[in-house]
């Protein structure tokens, strides 16, 4: 299968072709350079030349912050950028895959989000337009995939992980948010399950994460200093006794993705040892 990948430079993409590859798929990386999503023309031109059988979306805005003061750049990338793609698929025939967010939802509440669930709130700039590509996709084609995930990692990038490590280094103590719950998506883990999915016609909307139950974003620090053999304590804060950020955060981010297993796919491994593999790998 040929299947075109989008922000192929980035966490997620890289590991995406890559898996694509180890697969014996024909796998097609583009960044920026060789394809601006933005440019309706551009993304004509070289879907027409590589003609896929299937696209996997994973460029995209994702500075949440920054987003508030660039609302008109994050749409043209994430909203028009989402749908130039999805309008270029439906001319070709071809499948689509986006991934999208737990932004999408008001993060209210305790309940896991359920993947049809339209309850749709975003809180801010960045989930607002990830919203409208889901909606752009949705609207557009049947043979697609909108996969949303959360607390995303990987080695290609800046996370959680690696801010918390830069900062042990240099700070006995650190402060961490324990009332935003979800779980961790380690991008090699995600990237097998989704060219998985890619390789089918179970088409909808998904959620996956890393197994292991929800915990909070002091969990998740607690773990990375315990793994990586670091005295740093971490105290935790609620949201309010942190301090505002520019982008309002939702405090429950749980996905529920038991539509992975109905549909006959491979949860992915628990997050403690997807955190152990990382490490390592960085190490490495």
């Amino acid at each position: 299968m040929k299947v075109l990948v989008t922000g192929a430079k980035g966490q997620l993409g890289s590991d995406v072709v890559n898996e694509l590859k180890r697969c014996g798929h024909d796998a097609i990386g583009v960044d920026v350079e060789e394809m601006d999503i933005t440019d309706r023309g551009a993304v004509s031109r070289v879907l027409g030349e590589v003609k896929p059988d299937a696209v996997i979306h994973c460029a995209a805005w994702t500075a949440v912050d920054a987003a508030e003061d660039n609302e008109e750049k994050v749409r043209l990338v994430n909203a028009v950028g989402t749908e130039n793609i999805a309008l270029e698929c439906k001319n070709l025939g071809c499948k689509m895959m986006y991934i999208s967010t737990d932004y999408v939802f008001d993060g209210q509440g305790d309940a896991p989000w359920k993947p049809d669930c339209k309850e749709y709130r975003p809180l801010n700039v960045y989930g607002q337009t990830k919203l409208e590509g889901e909606l752009a996709v949705a609207a557009h084609l049947e043979k697609f995939f909108v996969v949303r995930i959360a607390w995303v990692f990987g080695k290609n990038g800046k996370n959680f992980i690696g801010t918390m490590l830069k900062l042990g280094k240099t700070h006995t103590t650190l402060r961490v948010v324990n009332d935003q719950i979800g779980t961790p998506t380690y991008t090699f883990d995600l990237a097998r399950l989704l060219v998985d999915m890619i390789e089918t016609e179970k088409y909808g909307f998904y959620h996956a994460t890393n197994e292991g139950g929800f915990i909070s974003w002091y969990d998740f620090a607690v773990e990375i200093f315990q793994q990586a053999g670091y005295s740093t304590e971490v105290v935790p804060v609620t949201t309010a006794e942190y301090g505002l950020s520019k982008a309002k955060r939702p405090f429950n981010s749980r996905l529920e993705k038991s539509k992975l297993i109905e549909s006959g796919f491979e949860p992915l491994p628990d997050w403690k040892d997807a955190l152990k593999r990382y490490l390592s790998e960085m190490e490495n």
